[in-house]
């Protein structure tokens, strides 16, 4: 029989997990660590996830409004609540306080009441979207088709969106582009895998729904109508790039003439799409799936005008849905809610309410919000953590055995041209010709969409604004973008468990440094590093030094396939590559960050715990979360992130300084031989 050798210090440990479990002053002692969610049953070198969310994980029980909940749920809650209160004091005020007409307070406040009223929602039926409905129903043409849609632009997911952002060959300035879109639900694969028998339910609860729908707008064949819309759609998505495709910017660069689209993509009025939409005056654009271009000009072609009036008249009615009387908003739950995330009661409609203002007027809100709840010395803090992660990605990228000088040197370069956004815009954006209203929910969401469009256009052929925001301040997450070669922190995620004041820097590096590193590794994840320090999609490898970086790119995808949060179903390690590489270099700088700070010093030693364990627990602990199986299947499905609890182990997995800190041994299970870790950046 085989002796599996358990090391002190795993005993240790383990003991040790005891003891924090048992004593408060302890407790406050390993300062932002939650140690009420550890399980002192579980070794860290067995299952890191479990030893510090371990016992939350059996104690927590999702409510029936939730299809997940975590550390992140948590937060957002959190922000929601905290608007919640700034909004309603608004709201609540007596008439001879009540904000001034055109002001922001006043278009927040009336935009939040108009869409909590579902009294007056009620009592107004369908006339607030029959005037959206009638111009539908006027279309008698495919150049009306095309101009229909051309107005339509940034309302809703349309089969060809046009966008303006940085030209990616020429990122100084803001370029138009067509993309794919149009599908009610989540992905293409709920279309086309059949065979798959829990994506075919949720494919046959979309049909019920837009029966639903259909009925309650007066269709006199609801049940013919929405197989023709499902019949459609399916056709859409045949014609769809799958999202791994997607995830390579080369593939979809693609600038053309608009004459020349048009004869790559006949049956379709492009011209008369661009006009309609303000854009007339462009000759070029970029076009994001050309296959997908010419195969939804052949549908606008091929299918009867009747079955595209009728898509669009459910789409519309879906986008309004919860704008609409209680019927709608029930039809749409019990798709949306139930069949796609398993969620059993509706959230409630203050926190929708929420939502739909922060899509409508994000920065308004955000500018009342750090008022209240995000302070310059947060900043400063967070500034220090960013510039000493940066200084820690330099020493890491000339350490890098698999690359030659001059690519080191290109990446160095790009990294010297990071900008880092923290907390909250340096100038909010202007409201001012945004109507709304307190008693017409539909018109506020037409008026704002129509706002944000207008800001798109104005843009066009303009320099490229570096300095403005594309997340709220009171968002809670953090994202890079590879055109402008930035990083954003805005002020909701800087709080615990991701960042705390109180907490030793041994946590905060783990948490918010984790994340740190996470967005600045996307500049150098497989799709990131194609960009230069510009934010422009060129080449600055050598052969060599890419093929090596794909080489162990590939382990990693490997290793994520052989995930399954889920029976059948596994994560999909190329669609998720990037997070998975942003994860995995991102928490190796931040932990050489950490190092770094201690100045040569040995870290410190609180409630039995190194330093170096704190690191890893903090990084953890921001993971904890809980999933229905409806909701993780769309995640599989749909999204580019792996399911928290693979964040969580199958990254410190491939770190030496894990194993390190915990001592783990072969037959741990979390231990991976030196020669196997998978090291990039």
């Amino acid at each position: 029989m085989n002796t599996v050798f358990r090391s002190p210090l795993g005993r240790l440990t383990l003991v040790l997990q005891a003891a924090l479990l048992a004593t408060a002053a302890q407790a406050q002692l390993a300062s932002g660590l939650d140690v009420s969610g550890f399980d002192a049953a579980v070794r860290p070198q067995d299952d890191l996830f479990r030893a510090v969310n371990g016992a939350w994980l059996k104690r927590y029980e999702l409510p029936a409004d939730k299809a997940r909940y975590g550390s992140f749920n948590e937060l957002r809650d959190r922000s929601d609540e905290r608007v919640r209160a700034i909004v309603e004091e608004l709201v609540a005020r007596p008439d001879a306080r009540r904000p001034v007409i055109g002001s922001l307070e006043q278009k927040v406040a009336d935009y939040y009441a108009a869409f909590l009223d579902t009294d007056a929602i009620d009592k107004a039926g369908l006339a607030p979207i029959q005037p959206a409905l009638a111009r539908i129903d006027a279309i008698s043409s495919l150049a009306d088709l095309a101009q229909w849609q051309g107005g339509m632009q940034g309302r809703f997911s349309l089969p060809i969106n046009l966008n303006v952002s940085p030209d990616v060959l020429q990122p100084t300035v803001n370029r138009v582009s067509a993309n794919q879109g149009g599908l009610g639900l989540p992905d293409r694969d709920y279309y086309l895998k059949t065979e798959d028998a829990r994506l075919a339910k949720a494919l046959k609860a979309y049909e019920q729904y837009l029966e639903a729908l259909a009925r309650l707008s007066g269709e006199a064949e609801p049940a013919q109508a929405a197989r023709r819309v499902v019949a459609l759609e399916t056709a859409l998505a045949q014609a769809h790039w799958e999202r791994v495709k997607l995830r390579n910017p080369k593939l979809r660069s693609n600038p053309m003439a608009v004459t020349e689209l048009q004869e790559q993509a006949p049956g379709f009025d492009w011209a008369v799409l661009l006009q309609s939409a303000g854009l007339g005056a462009q000759t070029r654009l970029n076009v994001g799936q050309p296959s997908t271009a010419t195969a939804v000009a052949r549908l606008y072609a091929d299918l009867p005008l009747a079955d595209w009036k009728l898509y669009f008249k459910l789409r519309t009615l879906d986008e309004a849905a919860l704008s609409l009387p209680k019927a709608f908003r029930e039809a749409r739950f019990a798709l949306r809610d139930q069949s796609l995330t398993g969620t059993q009661v509706e959230m409630p409609r203050w926190q929708r309410s929420i939502a739909e203002l922060n899509a409508a007027l994000g920065e308004g809100v955000g500018q009342l919000y750090v008022a209240q709840h995000f302070s310059p010395a947060h900043k400063a803090r967070m500034q220090s953590l960013v510039d000493n992660l940066l200084a820690a990605y330099r020493e890491s990228i000339e350490g890098l055995d698999w690359m030659s000088a001059a690519t080191k040197a290109e990446a160095q370069l790009k990294l010297s041209k990071f900008i880092s956004k923290i907390g909250y815009p340096e100038v909010w954006r202007d409201y001012s010709a945004l109507k709304v209203l307190r008693a017409d929910p539909i018109g506020n969401a037409e008026r704002a969409a129509a706002y944000r469009w207008q800001r798109q256009v104005a843009r066009v052929g303009k320099p490229v604004d570096r300095k403005e925001w594309s997340m709220t301040p009171q968002t809670v997450n953090a994202s890079y973008s590879p055109t402008l070669n930035a990083i954003t922190f805005p002020a909701a995620i800087l709080q615990p468990p991701f960042f705390d004041m109180a907490a030793d820097d041994a946590v905060n590096y783990g948490a918010i440094g984790a994340v740190i590193g996470h967005e600045i590794s996307h500049g150098f994840d497989d799709s990131g590093s194609q960009y230069d320090g510009d934010g422009a999609l060129r080449n600055w490898w050598s052969a060599a030094d890419r093929k090596a970086f794909e080489a162990i790119a590939d382990k990693l995808v490997a290793q994520y396939n052989g995930y399954s949060p889920i029976a059948g179903k596994t994560v999909n390690g190329r669609l998720t590559l990037g997070e998975n590489i942003a994860d995995l270099s991102g928490l190796q700088i931040a932990y050489k960050a950490y190092r770094r700070s201690l100045q040569g010093k040995p870290s410190a030693t609180l409630a039995g715990l190194s330093g170096e364990q704190r690191f890893y627990y903090g990084f953890a602990q921001v993971w904890r979360g809980k999933a229905r199986e409806e909701w993780v299947l769309q995640q599989l499905v749909s999204d580019p992130h792996s399911p928290s609890e693979f964040r969580a182990n199958g990254t410190p997995i491939n770190h030496d300084g894990f194993h390190e800190a915990f001592g783990t041994q072969p037959g741990d299970k979390m231990f991976k031989p030196v020669e196997q870790r998978i090291r990039i950046w």
